[in-house]
């Protein structure tokens, strides 16, 4: 082959690539919208997505994000009400106690399973918890002061969260979904046995009564902000309602919560504390105060009351339990080695 026509295959070759390189990408930028259409399209349909099916990279960080603070909330939220099963007034109280603190640790596990199927580890998402690159709910950064306290939370904090979670059951990622499931039975459960004990307390002794007026009024407020920022501030809203990951706005699951709450604590006896609240007959909705803002993103960014204690707690239970870790895994590891052996023997 002489240079010339060396030169002419060259350049023929060139014109060649740069018509197929603009064709590839535009393959590929074609393939990729119609892969997230069809992920919309099945969204909107009300089907389910799967580990295994394809899907935006948004939705999945998206999904870990919410996942996994959701998981930490349960664990967290452990600490306020164990403090307290040592000193339960009674052996029944002690025993209603202990099974609903081990139904969250259930929860946690639920859910740090359903973050897994979106390629995250265990310890990844434990490790963000413990840097404080994770959040979890505002509300288990307040201090339980007195017995009270389980009621208020069961009833309100538990009651809250069932509002917030019953719409999950129908998320569009499966796992989560499905996890929520049970999740709410038990979620349930515990608000009616912290409503129990509300009613114990205000049907009670001139003292008890107070104690229950007491946590009403310490957990109204911070149960209120559990709900998220107002929507306006929130970033995440938009996007997770178009995924049908939520299927409500935080301002209208907060003003669902007061709606059921009022006339539940009127029912107790128990006084309102917000001097603001009325009942709008129009709208058929009660109006209440101002939640204080910059108390809920002070204790959101970790400059609550309880903040570090709860995470140094639970890092310090990390730590204990290592040598549980430690163990499972040689245990398995042994387990493994002993049916090779076995196999090969056969």
């Amino acid at each position: 082959m002489t240079k010339r026509t060396l030169n002419l295959v060259c350049f023929a070759f060139k014109k060649i690539i740069k018509k197929v390189i603009p064709l590839n990408q535009n393959i590929m930028e074609t393939t990729e919208i119609s892969l997230e259409e069809h992920f919309q399209n099945k969204i909107d349909s009300e089907i389910r997505i799967e580990p295994k099916d394809w899907m935006p990279d948004a939705y999945r960080k998206t999904l870990i994000r919410q996942i996994s603070q959701h998981a930490h909330s349960e664990i967290v939220g452990m600490l306020p009400e164990a403090n307290w099963i040592t000193r339960a007034p009674t052996l029944n109280r002690k025993k209603i106690l202990l099974a609903k603190v081990q139904d969250e640790a259930g929860h946690g596990l639920y859910l740090y399973c359903a973050a897994e199927t979106l390629g995250v580890t265990r310890d990844e998402t434990i490790n963000d918890l413990h840097s404080g690159k994770a959040k979890y709910s505002s509300i288990f950064n307040y201090p339980t002061l007195t017995w009270a306290d389980m009621g208020a939370i069961g009833w309100l904090v538990d009651g809250a969260a069932i509002l917030n979670q019953v719409p999950l059951c129908r998320a569009s990622y499966g796992p989560y979904a499905r996890a929520m499931v049970r999740i709410c039975k038990e979620e349930s459960f515990h608000q009616r046995q912290g409503y129990e004990l509300m009613m114990k307390l205000a049907q009670g002794s001139p003292e008890q009564k107070a104690m229950a007026q007491d946590a009403f009024n310490r957990w109204w407020w911070p149960t209120l902000m559990m709900f998220g920022p107002k929507d306006a501030e929130s970033g995440n809203t938009e996007m997770s309602m178009k995924w049908r990951i939520k299927r409500f706005t935080n301002d209208e699951l907060r003003q669902r919560f007061v709606d059921v709450s009022i006339p539940q604590a009127e029912y107790l006896g128990l006084t309102i504390p917000d001097p603001d609240l009325k009942f709008n007959e129009e709208t058929g909705h009660y109006e209440f105060g101002e939640i204080d803002w910059d108390e809920f993103w002070k204790v959101v960014k970790g400059n609550g009351a309880c903040n570090k204690e709860r995470v140094e707690t639970r890092k310090k239970a990390f730590d204990d339990g290592a040598w549980v870790r430690e163990a499972a895994t040689a245990y398995h590891e042994k387990r493994k080695l002993r049916e090779e052996q076995n196999r090969k023997t056969v």
